[in-house]
Order: structure tokens, then sequence, then C-alpha cells
């Protein structure tokens, strides 16, 4: 606000106020129209049926096919040579997936076979109605642990396990339904107010919670809280010191060790990828093979235990839907729900982003949805697509989902004949299991890169991650969606303003604190509006306005300049503006003319034009006053300033010098 105006030009002429280019209004649509190009905007911005234009009906036919299963697709055109790629893709993947199905199972408090089950039937789904080509599908551990924490305040699992099993069956199918809801409404943009900072600070403070409640296993402790919060978990490590198992500890931190080198060296070679992926088995296959040969489940060390042989039952029959547990499963499975979807997709775009494909999220919400419908029923609990099995997936060259059809192969094989090589595998191993995949979750680069570039994105994430670690997981949820939502609604009610100048030697015009050589017009305030006025922002834009008209007047007047005379609004950014901004902007004109002021509007959009002129605004202020750029404005400001008197009530009495 302090820059002088010596440098300015005055690019002021009668012909160019004469050839000024004038508003246009937009010529009016009828509402079903208008209606039916807003629903089509919001709900379908890809535009999905465009593919089924003038097309006959069996061709339609084999394209809806297509779309709802993506597998008819890519299918016929499917080569040995991805056969071969994708075959090694899924042994590999299925490596990781028995280990850490086994040990998800055991975070979630459920039977340690339902990690295997989980990685049976819903790949299968996503096989067939998927349509990323990476995306390795099974269980997660922040969904694991949300589905304890939630159930395990309704139902304590030791002391009724049946129904613990049967709520989280129960709690999977409400997922499975919401998710494919979300999908089959195009609704899939709800998804999106869970921020990229506020999923960075959950995703930490549940992978710290988790590594945490992983020192039960480590130490070899029985007795455990069932807290999430870091204050219980060190206090029930610590009171419990006389029964720390040195065995357990020697053998986990060894595995643990054993696990972070092999993905530090996996990182820094990537193509030995397939060593880390492998770790996680070979660590269940050593541990078994010690404790076996050595006895030491005799010496504290805990193992698995009897593993049931055979496929997936039936478990449609389990599903709780009696009160009083009917709205602890509905809400468990909205829950975890939109936290596995979300980092299901956010993991299907990033790796299709590496390969320059396209993934529909609305369809992947589907595919979601039916695979843990489909999973309800088959005794398995929450799946999605794990980034570090995505990621081992995609280095491995996987070529299309195959991949998840070989490893839900490979997981049929353990399941039908190998499952009693693991009763021995000793619990610590798989505490180390989950202790390094979820290290892994803690991104403490991206919390860096928060700091640096939006120290609000940089609070919202801290203010998750606290939540979760020191409150609960549902705190820590409740927090990161509550300051997102907030975050949106500030921008919404406090959008920036900014006064623009002119760029020396053009008819340019930018914000004067990011550009400083910018000039000020003389006897012209020109303002900036960087959002759509609503209800929500219109008072204070109100006031905003008042203020930068009262801070320039006083500027002028202890500089002894010229006086101010004309206040541009450019409305450039304002791409919509409902009927408090139409008043807002009537109530700014009285204002200013009270002051002998002028309000002038420029480069106001297609929608904004058309409320303005039926609700009269234009007529009242006058199309001479409203133009299609700011330089236009200002050139007709400068002219009227230097040839004839700016108010014109002074106009209608004072003849003008049009020279």
């Amino acid at each position: 606000m302090d820059k002088g105006n010596a440098d300015y030009v005055y690019p002021s002429s009668k012909e160019n106020v004469e050839n000024a280019h004038r508003v246009a209004i937009p010529p009016p649509q009828p509402f079903f129209n208008s209606l039916k190009y807003n629903l089509k905007e919001t709900f379908f911005p890809d535009d999905p049926l465009r593919l089924f234009k003038n097309k006959p009906a069996s061709k339609k036919f084999i394209l809806g096919l297509q779309y709802v299963f993506p597998i008819f697709e890519w299918a016929p055109r499917y080569s040995f040579q991805f056969l071969k790629a994708d075959l090694i893709a899924g042994i590999t993947i299925a490596s990781l997936a028995i280990p850490q199905g086994i040990s998800y199972a055991k975070l979630a408090n459920l039977p340690p076979i339902l990690g295997l089950y989980s990685s049976f039937v819903p790949p299968l789904v996503y096989a067939i109605m998927g349509s990323s080509k990476d995306l390795a599908v099974g269980t997660v551990a922040v969904a694991s642990l949300l589905i304890a924490s939630f159930l395990g305040q309704e139902v304590n699992y030791n002391e009724n396990p049946k129904l613990y099993l049967h709520l989280a069956f129960t709690a999977t199918f409400f997922a499975g339904v919401f998710q494919a809801s979300l999908g089959l409404l195009r609704l899939g943009f709800i998804v999106d107010f869970l921020s990229h900072a506020a999923i960075v600070g959950f995703m930490g403070g549940a992978a710290t919670v988790v590594c945490l409640q992983q020192l039960k296993g480590i130490l070899g402790l029985e007795h455990f809280t069932h807290a999430t919060d870091m204050m219980s978990v060190m206090h029930s490590i610590f009171s419990q010191t006389q029964q720390w198992r040195w065995e357990s500890g020697v053998l986990g931190c060894g595995f643990l060790f054993f696990l972070l080198i092999t993905r530090y060296f996996s990182k820094r070679k990537p193509k030995f990828f397939w060593i880390s992926a492998m770790a996680p088995l070979t660590s269940v296959i050593l541990g078994s093979l010690l404790v076996y040969l050595t006895h030491a489940e005799r010496h504290g060390v805990q193992v698995i235990g009897y593993l049931k042989k055979g496929l997936n039952p039936p478990s449609f029959s389990d599903l709780v839907f009696v009160s009083p547990y009917l709205t602890t499963a509905i809400k468990t499975g909205i829950i975890t729900g939109v936290i596995a979807m979300a980092e299901g997709i956010a993991v299907g775009r990033s790796f299709a982003m590496f390969k320059n494909y396209h993934i529909d999220g609305n369809k992947e919400m589907i595919a979601f949805g039916m695979m843990n419908i489909a999973g309800s029923c088959t005794s398995c609990y929450l799946t999605t697509g794990p980034f570090s099995r995505s990621a081992v997936n995609f280095n491995a060259g996987c070529k299309t989902a195959v991949s998840n059809i070989v490893m839900s192969m490979a997981v049929m094989v353990t399941l039908l004949f190998l499952t009693p090589l693991f009763h021995y595998t000793p619990l610590v191993v798989l505490s180390a299991i989950i202790m390094a995949a979820m290290l892994g979750l803690i991104d403490y680069e991206a919390v860096i890169h928060l700091f640096k570039v939006d120290k609000f994105d940089f609070i919202v994430c801290i203010g998750a991650y606290v939540g979760v670690v020191f409150g609960s997981i549902q705190i820590g949820l409740v927090i990161a969606i509550s300051i997102s939502v907030l975050r949106v609604l500030l921008f919404v009610a406090r959008p920036r303003t900014s006064v623009l100048g002119n760029i020396p030697n053009s008819r340019i015009y930018r914000n004067i604190e990011h550009y400083p050589n910018a000039n000020n017009v003389p006897g012209v305030l020109i303002l900036k509006i960087d959002a759509p006025i609503y209800f929500a922002n219109a008072s204070y834009l109100r006031e905003r306005i008042a203020r930068w008209v009262e801070e320039e007047e006083d500027k002028l007047k202890a500089s002894e300049e010229s006086s101010l005379h004309y206040v541009i609004l450019d409305m450039g950014a304002v791409g919509n503006i409902d009927t408090s901004g139409i008043s807002m902007l009537e109530e700014v004109k009285k204002t200013l003319d009270r002051r002998e002021l002028k309000l002038v509007l420029a480069n106001p959009g297609a929608e904004v034009t058309k409320k303005l002129d039926k609700s009269k605004v234009i007529e009242k202020m006058g199309q001479e006053w409203i133009y299609l750029t700011v330089g236009e404005a200002v050139t007709a400001c400068n002219f009227r300033l230097h040839t004839c008197e700016p108010n014109p009530e002074k106009a209608e009495s004072e003849p003008c010098d049009n020279v």
C-alpha cells in the first residue's frame, strides 16, 4: 500500500473508452437444463456414459459389462508375457500376504486364520471388478486396529470371542455396503474431506500406537491394557517389568532388525525388492524352526498354535442384525470403511500415475464394497489395498490384476495343505512383522514437507497424530476430520482479498504484495476477491472492503496525494454468488455512494453476471460501470477522472470537458 504513483502511465483516451468491450449477459437457460448440467458436473464429472453414445444395443451391452467388470476389457488382450510377469508378482506378494494376514488378524483380536481367509476371497472379487493393475488386496494394520478399538469397547474378545467375531463380520458387511453405495451414488468426493495432511497424521499416529502395542508380544507379556493411548500402554509395560521374557525380547529384536535391514537394502537397491518382500515369510519359517528345535514354547515364547485346515466357511448366518450391537457394527463399518477406502484409492491412484493410466474412484469404491460384502459372507474381515503389499506388487513387475488371482491361489494352497506348519510360529515374530510394517507408515518426510510448505496443514497433521497417540483412535479421527472441515469452512468464510497495482509498461494488474514493483493507480483502488461470494463470507467481505477503502483514504490524506474516486472489484475469481452476496454488493455500492465513491466491477463470470442481471444490480449500477477486464475498467476511470467529475450526481449538473 506504500507504493508511489510517479511511474504510473495513464493508458486512457476517449477512443480506448469507447472501444471497451462490454460484459455480455448470458442467454437464459431453461431451469431443467441448468439443473441437469449442475447435477452432471457434481456427480458425473468424468461423463461415464459418453462411451455409450451412438452405439448399437449389442455394443452398449458389451461396454456396460466391461464398465462393471473391467476384467472383460483387458482379458481378451491378455498374453503369455503378461502371465509370466503376473505369476512372479503374485507369488511374491503371497509370501508377504500370508505372514502379514496372520499378524493383522491378531492385531484385530481375531483368530489368525481369518487373515488367510481375507487374502483368499476378496482378491478374487477385486480382480474381476477393480480397475487398478497394481493394487494388491489384503488386510491392513490401521483398519485392524480400528476394529479392535471400536468393537473392544462393546465386547470383550476374551470373554465372548464368538460374538466379537460375528460383530467383525457384520462391521465388514456394513463397510462394504457403505463403500458400494458411495460408488453407485457417485458420492466419492466425500472422501476428499479427509485431507492428505489429516491422513498422514492419523496414519502416523495409528502406526505409533500399533508399534507400542506390539511391545506386548516382543516382551512376552500375557496381560496387557485394552487402551490404545501412549500413557496407558507405557504404564502397562513398566508395571509388569518382572513378567518381561528375555527370550521373547531377544527373538523379537533380532527379527525386527532383520526386517528393517532387508527393507533398507531393498530401498537402496530397488532391483532386489524381492529380498524385502520375502523377509516376513523367511522370518516366520526361521522363527518356527527355531521354536520347534529348541522347544522355546516351554520357556515362555508364545506360539500361534493350531490353525484350522480348509477353505473359508460361509458366515452369512453369523451376521448380527439385532440390537444392542447393530449400532456398534454400523458405526465401526462406516468409519473403518472410509479409512480403508481412502487408503486404497490413494494407493491405486499413485501407482496408476507411474504407469500413466486412469483409475475411476467411484468404480474402485464399488469394487471395494463388493469384495467386503463377499468377504463378510465368507469369514473375512475388512480388506483394502495396502501400500506395502501394492508397492511389492508394482516392483515385482505386475501387468494386470491377475497377480491378485495368483496370490489368492497361493493362499488357497496354504489353507488346504500348509496351515499345520504355522503351529510353532512365535507370536513375537508376528509382532516384529507388524512393527516393521508400521514404521514405514510414519512418513516423517511428508511432515517436514508440510511444515515447509503449509503451516496450517502441518497443524492438521500434528493435531491428528497427537489425538491418536495421547487420546484414542476415535479422538484422533475426530480431530483429523474436524480440523480438515474447519479449514474448508475458513477458506469459504474468510476468502483472501488483495490490492492490485499496475505492472510497469503493461496493462497487467497484480497483487502489490506479490509484485512490489506494481504501481498504485491514482484515484483508483483495485481490489481482488479470490473466492465465490456466499452467505458464509458476505458479511466478512463487506467489512473487509470497507476497511480497504478507509485505509486507502487515510494513506492518501497522510501523503497529501489525490483523493480516492473509484473502487474496482476484480471478480475474475468469483465463480458464483448467492443472494446474500448480491445484497452485500448492493450495500457496498450504497456505502461508497455516501462517501462519493463509485463502485466498478471487472471481469465477472457468466454465472455471476446472470444473477446480477436477474437481481437488477446491473441496472442499478449502470452497464457502463461493468467491464470485461481490470485494464479496461482502469482506462475508463482514468478517462472520467481527467475529463469530467467522477461523481455522477455532480456530472449531471456540471458539463464534462471531453478533450
